[in-house]
C-alpha cells in the first residue's frame, strides 16, 4: 500500500560526497567531476526506470546534460565543504503505474522547485523483483537532485552570500553590502578599520582615527563573520521551506490516488501530530535488508519487527479495553469479568515494561563499557599510525645515510628498534581490545594476513562504531517502549481503582470467589499473549513476579488466603451449638428454682 516517505539530505564536499557521484549513481550511468578528476561508474546498476532533467527558463540549455550540469555547479564551488546539491527520495506509491509516477513527480518538480528558480535531476529506481499481483517491484522510489545557488537573468550563478560591512554613523553600526555601501557613504556612513592605541588594537572609522593621530594595522574592514545570506538561498535553506516541501507531496500524492479512483491516502504528518499512540518504525536501509536476505538478524529490522508486535499488542489491548466498557453489566460475574480483565492485562503490561526496562539496561551497559573502550581504541589506532610513520620515516632517514655514517646509523637503528617494540606492545593491546568487542574473524585474519592489518583494523572499526550506534538506538528505542508500556499500566490501575466504589456495593464474597474462578483461564491467556509477543517461553520466575507486582500495585496480596479465612469464620457463625450435658443440665435447673 501507498506510504509516505520523503528523505531530504545535503550533498556537501565536507562529508566526502559530490554532486557529480549523486548524478552518476541515481541515473546509473558514468560522469566525469572535472573538479577532482574523479571518474563515477555506475553503468553496471540495474532497477532503473525513468530519468529526466528539469531546467528553469533562464538556464543554459547545454545543461540539459547531465555531466555539463552537476560540473557546473562543482565548478561554482570553491571551498572544501561547499554544499553542492540537495537531494531528496520519495517512496512512490505502488498503486501508480510508471507514467502516473512520471506525471505526479514532474508536476511536483515544476511547481515546487523548478517554478522558484532550481535545476532538478530526477530518476526512478524500481529494483527487485515484482511484488506479487503488482506491476511494479517492491521498492519503488524516485532521487530527486537539486541546484543549492540560485540563478541570475543572465543564466549565470548569483552568490550565496555577500560581504557585509559594518559600519559607523554617529556611533551607530549598521552592515550594508559593497552595493548598498555606495549610497550609504553619501549619508555619512563609513568602513571601520583597525588601529593602534598603545597596546590594544580597536576598530574605528577613518575621520575619527586621522584626526587622533592613530596609525592603522589592518587594510580590511571590519565586517560580519559570516556575511549576509542570499535571501532566496536562505529560503531555500528554512526548516519552514522543507515543511511546504513535505506537505506539497503528501498533497500531490493523494491528488494521483484519487484521480486513479484509489482510496489508500498519505500523511506528512508525524503519529503524534496524527494523534496516534503508536510507536513509528523506523528505517531500515538497503544494508540491512540485504543482510536480512542472507539470514542475518540486523539490528533495525528487529527493532521494527518488535515495534510492530508492540503496536498490534497495544492495539489489541484497546480493543479489549472498549468492548468490556460498553458491555459491562452491574453484576458480579460482569464486574468479575472486568476486574480479572483488567488484571490481565496488567499483568502482560507490566512484562513488557519491565522486559523493555531491561533491554534497556542492558544496553546502556553495554555503551558504558563500549563508548570509553572504543574511545580509548581509537586514540590507540592513532598512537599506532604515529609510531608507524615515525618509524617508517626514521628507516628512510637511516637508509639515505652513507656507509660511512655508523655511529648515526647505529643510533637511528636503535631507535627503530625501540620503535618497533611500542608498536608490538601497541598491538598487543589492540588485540585485547578485539578481543573484548568479540571480533575473532578479524583476530584471525590478522594473524593470517599480517600484511593486511591496516584495512582488517579499519574494517573492524567500523563494525564495532555501527555496533555501538545500533545499541544507542536500541537503548532510546527500549526506552520510549517502557514508557509508553509504563503509561499504559498507570491508566489501566487507575481504571481498576475507578471501578471499586461499583464492586463494593455487590456482595464482596460473592464477587471475589468469581474472580477467583476465572482467574487462572485470564492468567494462562495473559502470559500465552506475551510468550507470543517476545517469541519465547516465559521464566517461572517472571511469572510469579509478574504476578506478586501487579497484586501488590493492586492492594490484593494474598486474596485468596484474605477468602478462605472469610469462608471459615461464616461457617462458624452458622455451625448449631453442643448441646449441654446432664450434671450441666441439673445445675441449670437448680439455679433456676432458686
Amino acid at each position: 500500500m501507498a506510504i509516505y516517505h520523503l528523505e531530504a539530505s545535503v550533498v556537501s564536499r565536507g562529508k566526502g560526497r559530490s554532486a557529480c557521484a549523486a548524478a552518476a549513481y541515481m541515473s546509473c550511468s558514468r560522469v566525469l567531476n572535472e573538479y577532482d578528476g574523479v571518474q563515477h561508474d555506475y553503468t553496471r546498476k540495474h532497477g532503473l526506470i525513468a530519468q529526466q532533467i528539469f531546467l528553469p527558463p533562464n538556464a543554459p540549455p547545454e545543461w540539459k546534460n547531465r555531466e555539463t550540469l552537476w560540473n557546473a555547479v562543482e565548478a561554482a564551488e570553491k571551498t572544501k565543504d561547499s554544499r553542492l546539491a540537495r537531494s531528496f527520495i520519495a517512496a512512490l506509491p505502488v498503486e501508480l503505474g510508471t507514467e502516473e509516477w512520471m506525471k505526479l513527480l514532474s508536476d511536483y518538480i515544476q511547481t515546487q522547485f523548478v517554478s522558484q528558480g532550481m535545476c532538478a535531476d530526477l530518476a526512478i529506481h524500481d529494483p527487485g523483483p515484482k511484488a506479487p499481483g503488482s506491476s511494479c517491484g517492491n521498492n519503488p522510489h524516485a532521487h530527486i537532485l537539486l541546484t543549492v545557488r540560485p540563478l541570475n537573468p543572465d543564466g549565470t550563478w548569483q552568490p550565496k552570500t555577500e560581504k557585509e560591512y559594518l559600519c559607523v554613523r554617529d556611533g551607530i553600526e549598521k552592515g550594508f553590502t559593497a552595493a548598498e555601501f555606495k549610497t550609504a557613504q553619501t549619508e555619512g556612513w563609513e568602513k571601520q578599520y583597525l588601529y593602534k592605541i598603545g597596546k590594544k588594537k580597536e576598530y574605528f572609522a577613518p575621520s575619527i582615527a586621522e584626526a587622533q593621530g592613530l596609525e592603522r594595522v589592518s587594510k580590511y574592514p571590519k565586517s560580519t563573520k559570516y556575511g549576509r545570506q542570499n535571501p532566496i538561498a536562505e529560503r531555500w535553506n528554512s526548516e519552514e521551506q522543507l515543511c511546504l516541501w513535505r506537505e506539497a507531496w503528501a498533497d500531490h500524492v493523494n491528488r494521483y490516488l484519487e484521480q486513479a479512483g484509489r482510496t489508500e491516502r498519505i500523511d506528512h504528518r508525524s503519529f503524534a501530530d496524527q494523534g496516534r499512540e503508536e510507536q513509528p518504525t523506523i528505517h531500515e536501509g538497503v544494508i540491512a535488508r540485504a543482510m536480512e536476505k542472507k539470514g542475518i538478524v540486523s539490528d533495525r529490522c528487529e527493532l521494527n519487527r518488535q515495534i510492530r508486535r508492540d503496536n498490534a499488542l497495544l492495539k489489541s489491548l484497546k480493543a479489549a479495553i472498549t468492548k468490556l466498557t460498553d458491555a459491562v453489566k452491574r453484576s458480579i460475574p460482569a464486574m468479575a469479568e472486568l476486574l480479572e480483565s483488567i488484571r490481565a492485562r496488567l499483568l502482560v503490561l507490566r512484562f513488557s515494561a519491565n522486559h523493555a526496562k531491561a533491554k534497556k539496561e542492558h544496553a546502556q551497559n553495554y555503551l558504558s563499557k563500549a563508548k570509553p573502550m572504543f574511545a580509548n581504541y581509537t586514540e590507540l589506532l592513532a598512537a599506532l599510525q604515529k609510531k608507524r610513520r615515525d618509524r617508517k620515516a626514521l628507516t628512510e632517514e637511516r637508509d639515505a645515510l652513507p656507509l660511512l655514517a655508523v655511529s648515526k646509523k647505529r643510533e637511528l637503528t636503535a631507535r627503530i628498534e625501540g620503535l618497533s617494540e611500542e608498536i608490538h606492545e601497541l598491538q598487543g593491546k589492540e588485540t585485547a581490545i578485539l578481543g573484548g568487542f568479540r571480533k575473532e574473524e578479524a583476530l584471525r585474519r590478522m594473524a593470517a594476513q599480517p600484511n593486511k592489518r591496516g584495512a582488517i583494523t579499519k574494517q573492524a572499526r567500523k563494525e564495532i562504531s555501527e555496533q555501538i550506534t545500533a545499541a544507542d538506538e536500541a537503548a532510546r528505542h527500549h526506552a520510549e517502549r517502557e514508557t509508553t508500556f509504563e503509561t499504559e499500566y498507570q491508566s489501566e490501575l487507575q481504571r481498576f481503582n475507578e471501578l471499586l466504589p461499583e464492586a463494593e456495593a455487590l456482595d464482596p464474597h460473592a464477587l471475589t470467589a468469581a474472580r477467583l474462578a476465572i482467574r487462572p483461564e485470564k492468567e494462562q491467556a495473559a502470559f500465552a499473549e506475551i510468550c507470543k509477543t517476545f517469541l519465547g517461553k516465559l521464566p517461572v520466575f517472571a511469572h510469579s513476579e509478574t504476578t506478586k507486582t501487579v497484586d501488590r500495585d493492586l492492594n490484593e496480596n494474598g486474596l485468596e488466603d484474605q477468602i478462605r479465612r472469610r469462608q471459615r469464620q461464616r461457617t462458624m457463625l452458622h455451625q448449631p451449638q453442643p448441646r449441654a450435658s446432664g450434671l450441666l443440665k441439673k445445675q441449670q435447673d437448680s439455679h433456676e428454682s432458686l
